[in-house]
């Protein structure tokens, strides 16, 4: 067992970086390209991030979040429009550039989470008055809040950490003018109640998710990034979660708190550093993703065929969409 889940994590994509391709840029996870023509493509990879740090590659994670967004892209277009252009490869995006919003849409149902920026460690420390919401005394982690909250947070660069901000400071800041927040919240608020639709038909509860806009060059709000993705997203299991509440354990979840609860049972991620995780547990966690992307969307996923690795299998579909770069 362990040899064949090293095995696969050996070959993970963990480089995205082609030769010739114009203005790259490395996040956490996605490698991205801006073309003169206003197209960016950005290529999932396997990295897998917690707590802002890179802390493992997991086989097929890269494709499962592309799949899954081009899934959840499709089914709320009539909502918000969005970046996507194609989907040249499992793992690839062609999109439109945008000028982006520096503000991350977090919409939470549960009072949950493990990050700095989660309701429930703040919750946790006896702070009662969080991202301009006031909360009772008495909650427990894990229990649904009576509304849907939005807790945004400042996009931080890359390294930093993310910062809460409550809605009326980013109008007063001047981050945003106040029709922007709104439309924002708006739509925000749409996506999530479509996401809680559609995951609640396949037993799933969306619990909090996050959403990153632009605007295009016609000033239009626009979708970007990953929607609804088990990295952007919390899912439960809807049919264990009283149960497991009841007896006090943490629900059955197909999304990335199963890693994050793994490490914060270990270190405190923010100031030790972080064990090495075993190719058994890496293994579970990518079988967790590919759970949810079938559970989510009906199709049973592709495993690649092992022909050729994923980076070259990307560099073929892409040399056949810009030709002139290769």
């Amino acid at each position: 067992m362990a040899a064949d889940a090293q095995k696969l994590i050996d070959n993970c994509l963990i480089d995205a970086h082609f030769q010739g391709l114009p203005n790259h840029s490395t996040g956490k996870v996605r490698d991205s390209y801006d073309f003169p023509d206003g197209r960016r493509v950005m290529v999932a990879t396997d990295r897998q991030s917690a707590f802002d740090l890179v802390l493992a590659a997991v086989p097929h994670k890269g494709q499962v979040l592309n799949q899954t967004a081009r899934f959840w892209f499709d089914v709320t277009e009539d909502i918000c429009p969005n970046h996507v252009i194609d989907f040249p490869d499992p793992n690839v995006v062609v999109a439109r550039k945008l000028e982006m919003l520096p503000v991350e849409m977090v919409v939470r149902d549960y009072m949950t989470g493990s990050t700095e920026t989660s309701i429930w460690p703040m919750y946790k420390r006896g702070e009662r008055h969080l991202y301009g919401h006031d909360f009772p005394d008495g909650l427990v982690k894990n229990q649904k809040l009576g509304d849907t909250i939005l807790t945004p947070t400042t996009k931080a660069a890359q390294g930093d950490h993310d910062a809460p901000i409550a809605a009326a400071e980013i109008v007063e800041s001047g981050l945003l003018p106040a029709e922007h927040w709104d439309e924002l919240a708006r739509i925000s608020l749409a996506l999530f109640a479509r996401g809680r639709e559609v995951a609640a038909r396949h037993g799933l509860i969306l619990v909090d998710t996050k959403y990153e806009f632009g605007v295009d060059g016609n000033g239009t709000i626009t979708l970007a990034d990953e929607i609804h993705t088990p990295d952007s997203s919390r899912f439960w299991i809807a049919g264990s979660y009283e149960d497991r509440m009841a007896a006090g354990k943490e629900p059955d979840s197909l999304d990335k708190e199963f890693l994050r609860l793994w490490i914060t049972a270990r270190c405190d991620p923010y100031n030790e550093p972080v064990p090495d995780i075993p190719p058994e547990t890496i293994l579970d966690f990518s079988n967790r993703y590919i759970a949810l992307y079938e559970r989510v969307t009906g199709l049973s996923f592709e495993v690649p065929d092992g022909s050729q690795s994923v980076r070259e299998r990307i560099e073929s579909n892409l040399q056949k969409v810009f030709p002139e770069y290769f």
